[in-house]
């Protein structure tokens, strides 16, 4: 039987403000555990929230970004459930009134086509605390440092058809919160994590099959491979003449598997009611305007500015458009050398094999935006060929305190030779020393004499180091065509 995959993805943005989303208590990451949470996290008798507009602006600044409904009027609700890591026994979200209604983002697929995925909803709500299973003997620990931190849960529609797609919408995602600056992004730490609801139906079946939901997915990799082997897993169940279970389940990245955790909770397991202590949150078109004209240039956006006024290819420009910060640094190298071709390749080339090699963020690379482009500067005034400027790269990787790139260049021995005259007495003696090789290159027909005079640019670039190639090779031919 053929089968239809639906998924729709659930993801969780931490806010990145600067207290709770009902407290004073700080959200900084790495702190000591339990040195955090406030008497009003840990839901301790006589306290009352206080609402964070920060987040509240934040929200709004997303709903925006995705083309979203505001809602004017959104209200806070109670989950009631009890977890070890939730000590209210209930979490503070949004059910029927949030803050960001029905939205869509783009996303951009590998045979170069675009989807659109409707949004349905992204309410706000507090993040719970931790659970640490980790050093206590098989027991755990439970960490309330996280307890309160604001997030927004961004809800999908079930439109999502494939684990490719749906890793492609979690970085979309990621890439507009972190242009926005509402979220840091930081998929170690779990700012940004993504709960994957995965069913299958029998292809033109409309009615959807029974789902099941991986949570806390985060790596853009790993969410793809969980669907995947949760996909795998449900159709070997349902062409046994099985039936799917709704669960929660867990995905084992070392594995490569999804587990049972727990059942499947519904809407009315959570016996949602309006929090008693929190009022309606009211807002009007001036508030959502003014959070408009704070809206930066998103991902989008620039890619289509790169595309039309700097002639980058869609491929390119998508995908240094793609992380804010990447942009950022492709954009001040290319200002400099005022070539945005060349520092588009050279971004997406050694900078990027770069970042892969040492494990690196865009943002930790030694050599700065600043420095590249003062090496591409070097490369079109014919001071570096490409070799040199490599060598220029890496020696600021090594040191990067070394600001003056012609002292550094002249320090190397690489400024390239490009006087006509100093060239021509190199040549002339290469020739001179290698009467066999010019025999074999006069033999050839003349067709073919261009692939013949490459060993000639190699003899003339080892006996001078720095040589500019297109100059050796104009004297090259000069020389060659006496003879």
């Amino acid at each position: 039987m053929e089968w239809e995959v639906v998924i729709g993805l659930e993801i969780h943005a931490q806010l990145a403000t600067q207290s709770k989303i009902f407290s004073g208590a700080a959200t900084a990451y790495g702190a000591d555990a339990n040195t955090q949470a406030c008497a009003v996290d840990l839901g301790l008798p006589g306290v009352l929230p206080v609402f964070n507009e920060e987040a509240l602006r934040m929200a709004v600044k997303f709903g925006l970004a995705i083309d979203a409904e505001i809602g004017k009027k959104s209200v806070f609700d109670r989950k009631n459930y009890f977890y070890p890591d939730s000590p209210k026994g209930y979490q503070t979200t949004q059910l029927h009134y949030p803050t960001v209604g029905m939205g869509h983002i783009d996303i951009e697929l590998d045979d170069g086509s675009t989807r659109r995925i409707n949004v349905t909803r992204a309410h706000l709500e507090e993040d719970a605390g931790k659970s640490v299973h980790e050093g206590f003997g098989g027991l755990s620990g439970i960490d309330l440092n996280r307890a309160g931190t604001p997030l927004i849960e961004i809800v999908s529609e079930p439109e999502l058809r494939s684990a490719k797609e749906a890793s492609a919408y979690f970085r979309k995602m990621h890439s507009i919160v972190t242009y926005l600056g509402i979220c840091d992004g930081d998929l170690s730490q779990g700012s940004m994590r993504c709960d994957c609801n995965v069913s299958l139906r029998p292809k033109g079946q409309t009615e959807f099959g029974t789902r099941t939901e991986i949570k806390n997915v985060n790596s853009f990799r790993n969410v793809e491979r969980a669907i995947e082997a949760e996909i795998e897993r449900q159709m070997d169940i349902l062409e046994e003449g099985g039936r799917i279970i709704q669960e929660t389940r867990l995905y084992d990245a070392d594995k490569n598997e999804t587990r049972a955790m727990r059942s499947k909770e519904v809407a009315n397991d959570y016996r949602y009611f309006p929090c008693p202590d929190l009022l309606p949150v009211i807002i009007d078109d001036n508030y959502i305007e003014a959070v408009r004209a704070t809206l930066p240039e998103l991902p989008d956006q620039k890619r289509h500015r790169f595309q039309k006024d700097h002639g980058l290819s869609a491929i390119d420009a998508a995908v240094l458009s793609s992380q804010r910060e990447l942009a950022h640094y492709f954009e001040t190298a290319a200002q400099i050398a005022n070539d945005y071709k060349l520092a588009a390749n050279w971004v997406q080339g050694d900078v990027s094999a770069t970042l892969n090699r040492l494990e690196l963020d865009i943002t930790a690379l030694p050599v700065s935006a600043e420095q590249l482009g003062q090496i591409l500067l070097r490369i079109k005034d014919n001071t570096l060929n490409n070799g040199g400027a490599k060598e220029v790269f890496n020696a600021l990787l090594a040191d990067p305190s070394q600001t003056d790139i012609d002292a550094l260049i002249d320090q190397l021995g690489l400024k390239q030779v490009s006087d006509t005259g100093a060239i021509e007495a190199i040549v002339n003696d290469v020739l001179a020393a290698n009467p066999k090789l010019v025999e074999s290159y006069l033999a050839t027909p003349e067709d073919k004499r261009a692939k013949a005079i490459g060993p000639f640019i190699g003899l003339v670039r080892k006996a001078a180091k720095g040589v500019n190639p297109q100059v050796v090779m104009d004297v090259l031919q000069q020389q060659l065509n006496r003879l």
